[in-house]
């Protein structure tokens, strides 16, 4: 595996990633997050910080749990080391929310928490699915 390869399925991730994550955001979760936090909620995205997120978040996700299973041609460890990935980053993400924003809902924390695991995970698995595919 070479560096095109890797840009490859970095580009080939981004879209898993975001269709995934707008699903939940845009549509699923949507009314959960604006009972819970819509206190501090923005009427607008800054977008430029939000996407620099994602894509910086998305290589966290290939260096993680991606690349080595791919290395060790095993579908088992992208899905473990992705859940743990999204488990560990949302933790620290929203423990740390409840410990300095007043009002940061426990219901927010468990849910997101769950989400950010789920969603590494199911990254994670159809990342790893399009490694195998531009393996060949």
């Amino acid at each position: 595996m070479n560096a095109i390869f890797y840009i490859k399925l970095y580009l080939l991730t981004i879209p898993v990633f975001f269709l995934i994550d707008m699903l939940w955001l845009g549509w699923l979760g949507r009314g959960f997050y604006q009972k819970q936090i819509g206190f501090i909620l923005s009427d607008q995205v800054n977008w430029t910080a939000a996407i620099a997120f994602y894509l910086i978040y998305i290589v966290g996700i290939l260096v993680v749990a991606v690349v080595p299973a791919l290395a060790h041609g095993s579908m088992r460890r992208a899905i473990v080391w992705g859940a743990l990935f999204g488990f560990f980053t949302y933790a620290t993400y929203d423990l740390t929310n409840m410990a300095t924003i007043k009002g940061w809902p426990l219901a927010m924390v468990t849910v997101d928490i769950l989400w950010g695991t789920l969603l590494c995970t199911l990254v994670a698995a159809g990342s790893f699915y399009a490694g195998r595919w531009l393996i060949g």
